[in-house]
């Protein structure tokens, strides 16, 4: 279910604070923002609120899924009231480029992400980042019994013994990038023995807590997951461990977040301004200190303590502006996964 706000600056600067969505009202204010967001809705209600603070520049929050808001943007065309689209997976923003809906971020902002975090076309950049991991029962399973690979879980020894949430846009990067990295008769196979094998849970928090409760040895997540439940009571993750695939393979996937102008928006230098923040050492802050738990991934910006470092993961490299979630969706439709 969407839910909609505003946030605007201070008491001290519009005498605003938290406003119920308005488009009449947002629409007359000059410096203003309507952010399409698929991104986690804390994080993205943080960073608006701290770019509000800095600038002053009113933003108004949609909030929704990545491809449910990817599709909307296309059908809205050059009608679309949204100045930025905020995603969890790229495989929305790529489906949104193709349509040639993005305007092209400024260089300077560009600049401020490694070009791993980025795609080539410069249509839209990263903002965040996410690691692929099998959070697996530490209590059942130790470090020599884990997969070497992802690709092993479509192996008989793993039949009945794993987790994953299918249905979500999470996982559809995932399988996203293998199709990338492996090509299509490789994946068909590996989505083959995964129908076989595996049990499906509705989200990966779902899929962290039946591992958690002994229900399955280990599910297929992103990292956060784990660090956001440990970072709390810790009562759905204590039984769990994650494991990180590392040495380029398909389990190793990184997945970016992205920020995309809207070539239709009203407010392109506010949207250029927001984009170029959120790269930058006020967005990536967020992350670092926040409890997201995603990875900062602007140049030279550290990521929250408790994660294991960028860096160490060994990532495939992955263009992020060619998944095709289409052909994914297709894919895992014919191996009866949706």
């Amino acid at each position: 279910m969407k839910t909609s706000y505003v946030l605007a600056a201070g008491a001290t600067a519009f005498g605003l604070s938290l406003l119920a969505f308005s488009t009449s009202a947002s629409a007359q204010v000059a410096d203003s923002l309507t952010i399409y967001n698929a991104q986690h809705e804390g994080l993205t209600k943080e960073w608006a609120q701290a770019f509000t603070e800095e600038t002053g520049v009113v933003v108004t929050i949609r909030n929704g899924s990545d491809l449910e808001f990817a599709n909307q943007i296309v059908q809205e065309g050059a009608n679309s009231p949204a100045d930025v689209f905020l995603t969890e997976n790229s495989p929305a923003m790529a489906l949104v480029d193709g349509k040639s809906l993005f305007e092209p971020i400024a260089q300077d902002t560009l600049d401020q992400v490694p070009g791993q975090f980025r795609p080539v076309n410069g249509h839209w950049v990263g903002v965040a980042a996410r690691s692929t991991v099998f959070a697996y029962d530490k209590t059942k399973l130790t470090e020599d019994k884990l997969p070497k690979s992802m690709l092993d879980l479509a192996t008989p020894e793993w039949k009945g013994r794993w987790a994953a949430s299918p249905s979500g846009a999470d996982f559809q990067a995932i399988v996203g990038a293998l199709l990338q990295l492996k090509g299509e008769a490789a994946t068909a196979e590996w989505l083959k023995g995964m129908k076989t094998n595996f049990t499906a849970y509705r989200g990966n928090s779902t899929a962290m807590k039946a591992v958690n409760a002994g229900q399955t040895e280990g599910a297929l997540i992103y990292h956060y997951y784990y660090f956001g439940d440990q970072a709390k009571t810790g009562e759905n993750s204590k039984n769990v461990a994650l494991h990180y695939f590392k040495n380029e393979d398909p389990g190793a996937f990184v997945s970016i977040s992205g920020g995309g102008i809207l070539a239709s928006s009203k407010h392109k230098p506010q949207a250029q301004a927001f984009l170029k923040w959120l790269t930058g050492k006020g967005g990536q802050k967020v992350l670092r200190d926040g409890t997201s738990f995603e990875y900062a991934v602007g140049k030279d910006e550290a990521s929250n303590k408790a994660l294991v470092p960028l860096s160490d993961l060994k990532a495939p490299k992955v263009e992020p502006s060619t998944l095709n979630n289409a052909k994914v969706t297709d894919m895992m439709t014919a191996a009866g996964l949706l």
